[in-house]
């Protein structure tokens, strides 16, 4: 399981493109009853989050992301948490 890695990335990523809309998104998260720590186990509503803060972006956010992960995202889990966001 590669849980933390994925975590990790997503902060990393939303950190660096804007620190408003980061917080803004763990706001967000929070009306879901959701922590940024719980987004691997709870992907649907990162998916809902990012694309409402995100908007026109969200493509590159997860590109960003899978970036970061580089090879782990051949992994069965994080393609997974993957499939979840594009689909």
């Amino acid at each position: 399981m590669h849980k933390t890695a994925v975590v990790s990335c997503v902060e990393l990523i939303l950190m660096q493109v804007s620190n408003i809309k980061y917080h803004a998104t763990v706001s967000k998260l929070r009306a879901y009853d959701t922590t940024i720590s719980e987004i691997y186990d709870r992907t649907e509503y990162l998916k809902i989050v990012l694309k409402e803060v995100y908007g026109n972006d969200y493509p590159q956010i997860i590109h960003d992301i899978k970036d970061c992960l580089d090879d782990l995202v051949n992994e069965e889990d994080v393609a997974k948490f993957f499939k979840v966001l594009e689909g």
